[in-house]
């Protein structure tokens, strides 16, 4: 397969999208850029294209995909209407006024229309409207129901420029839509609606406090499922590794000081042994590591930057092949426990205190 490639910087370029959303509705498989990351996306009431995504991806099929949608209306479509599941509509659209379009994912009792190819065969789905306006255009070419899951082989960094997905998805699906550099650069925040009280399963730009704000008493599942938990996983990314560069990662977590004296001692062991080192660092502590590849993630008071930046380090260390990676801890709160928990899983949850 030959994967196109176009240049679609702005929603109105009609024709652009018309031919990626005729691609999508003939069951085929167009990347395109979000407000988060790059998504995959496939027809997500085609349960054949559902298995095209995980076929391209080689992801796990037990591993839920979010849909997107370009309307809040066109959730009814995908959500159970039983009485019993009113209230948690209700919430839906308490936290859809507040947060759509935007990086937020609703788990919720899915209908019928969705098949369980799509929804890794549990009787939940996931939905999010983004508000990357190329994609929302996208989504409405496509008929307006797209499964989308970070458009990167599974396991890898999910990519936020249209070069990182055809380092993947050269040759597995039909079409790439460049529009340029993503704005977050974490995937969506995903909060579980089908549970009293709701619990973010996965955490990103839309904070803890901010759906506190809204719904009032929300819980963060701090359980981190292994690969042979044998649970099936609710939402992306909780069970399988994730965002990992080729580099064996650690992270290490303390005082400034002893942090970079600890990785420094570290580097010079590495070097010895004929490894190439590289370190993930706040701006401010740049200069005291002597790697032989430093990364600024931007400054420790701008987790923003942090977010923008991390999984193209991840891929630019790959591409100046770093052997050895050491990353500074982050503080968990905010938008901080979204990055350290990106973090935690390019590691393989290798952390060491000092």
């Amino acid at each position: 397969m030959d994967t196109k490639v176009i240049i679609c910087m702005e929603e109105d370029d009609k024709a652009a999208l018309a031919e990626a959303g005729r691609i999508l509705q003939s069951g085929g498989l167009v990347a395109f850029p979000t407000e988060t990351v790059y998504g995959l996306g496939g027809d997500a009431l085609n349960p054949d294209s559902s298995r095209k995504i995980y076929a391209a991806k080689g992801r796990p099929s037990d591993n839920p995909l979010i849909v997107h949608i370009c309307r809040f209306e066109d959730i009814y479509k995908l959500v159970s209407a039983l009485p019993e599941h009113e209230g948690k509509l209700a919430a839906a659209k308490k936290l859809a006024d507040a947060f759509w379009p935007g990086p937020l994912t609703m788990i919720l009792p899915k209908s019928e229309a969705v098949p369980l190819e799509t929804t890794g065969g549990l009787d939940t789905v996931a939905v999010r409207l983004p508000s990357h306006k190329t994609a929302l255009a996208l989504i409405a070419a496509a008929g307006g129901y797209v499964a989308a899951p970070s458009a990167n082989t599974s396991g890898r960094p999910s990519p936020t420029l249209a070069k990182y997905v055809l380092d993947d998805m050269q040759g597995r699906i039909d079409m790439v839509v460049d529009g340029g550099e993503v704005g977050i650069g974490l995937e969506s925040t995903i909060v579980d609606l089908t549970v009293e009280p709701a619990e973010i399963l996965r955490p990103g730009y839309v904070t803890e406090d901010m759906l506190k704000e809204v719904l009032g008493r929300v819980e963060t599942d701090r359980a981190v499922l292994d690969e042979n938990s044998g649970q099936a996983p609710k939402a992306p990314g909780m069970k399988y590794r994730h965002y990992a560069p080729r580099g064996e990662m650690t992270i290490v977590s303390g005082e400034p000081d002893r942090v970079s004296a600890y990785v420094n001692d570290q580097i010079e062991l590495a070097r010895a042994a004929g490894k190439k080192t590289g370190v993930i660092v706040a701006e401010e502590a740049l200069q005291d590591y002597h790697a032989d590849v430093c990364k600024s993630v931007g400054s420790r008071n701008d987790g923003l930057s942090a977010a923008r930046r991390l999984y193209r380090i991840l891929r630019e260390l790959d591409e100046e092949a770093v052997e050895i990676i050491y990353a500074e801890a982050f503080e968990s709160a905010g938008l901080g426990q979204a990055i350290m928990n990106r973090l935690l899983k390019a590691a393989g949850h290798h952390i060491i205190k000092v």
